[in-house]
């Protein structure tokens, strides 16, 4: 089984990264995979607070038509945001850590049924979430996420509550903390094996070169699969622990560097 993603009481070896001046050149035979919030799109306080520019959408829709296809979104969000939030692009996308996914048609594919265990849990969330202020949860069915980002006072209080569900839980969960959000999810599933799945089963992901954009503890997944076949991984803002080789410092950044793709050739 792929190494799950880091849980907060591990610890990841620092890695080196060169900076985007020492960027790989583009090829043809990349695959790429794309992270949306924080590195699509900029972070917000609130996850609806998200828009997606027309400019995004036909950058997606360029780079799908220079790199044949072979262009996913892997994210953390529910498909369903996704596919609201990047209408009419239709590309294939993981969503909720690879619990997820879609094909460029459409067809949609779910790893795991709702879990059961995560009722008592979901009770629990909403009543902590109820008594403090600023806090925002999702329930995704298959995994619960809680935001802290407009109350960062909150966030040890956050963990301990969340630490305690998954002692609950027990060993068939993870706990994953990034960026002022806690998530509970069934265990095996992450973003490396969504990255995988692509590389191993799509035909227009097949026999190319994986690329992968993040920001986040939850894309240290995929960024180990894809150094392992080979490919880039680049990850976005200033980290001092990480197994991404490349990095870029912010959402601009890595935009300008997409659209530099589509506008010469490959």
């Amino acid at each position: 089984m792929t190494k799950p993603s880091t849980p907060i009481s591990s610890s990841r070896r620092p890695a080196s990264q060169r900076p985007a001046s020492q960027l790989p050149v583009a090829r043809r035979d990349w695959a790429l995979f794309l992270d949306f919030d924080g590195t699509l799109v900029s972070l917000a306080a609130h996850p609806d607070d998200v828009r997606v520019s027309p400019h995004l959408k036909a950058i997606l829709g360029e780079l799908d038509e220079a790199f044949g296809g072979a262009v996913a979104v892997v994210s953390g969000r529910p498909l369903d945001q996704l596919e609201r939030l990047l209408a009419p692009v239709s590309l294939p996308m993981a969503g909720i850590h690879g619990l997820e996914w879609r094909d460029r048609d459409g067809t949609r594919h779910t790893a795991i049924d709702q879990p059961a265990q995560l009722a008592s849990c979901r009770d629990a969330l909403a009543t902590f979430v109820e008594a403090h202020p600023g806090l925002h949860y999702e329930d995704k069915g298959v995994s619960l996420t809680l935001h802290y980002r407009s109350v960062p006072e909150l966030a040890e209080a956050c963990r301990e509550f969340f630490e305690a569900q998954h002692r609950a839980l027990g060993d068939t969960f993870e706990l994953i903390d990034g960026k002022c959000v806690l998530e509970l999810r069934p265990g095996g599933y992450h973003k490396g094996t969504a990255v995988a799945r692509l590389l191993d089963e799509t035909s227009a992901f097949r026999s190319r070169t994986p690329v992968f954009i993040g920001d986040d503890v939850t894309d240290e997944d995929a960024f180990r699969i894809v150094n392992a076949r080979g490919g880039h991984s680049i990850r976005v803002g200033h980290q001092d622990e990480t197994a991404a080789n490349y990095s870029l410092e912010s959402v601009q950044e890595v935009l300008t560097w997409l659209e530099s793709m589509t506008t010469r050739d490959l």
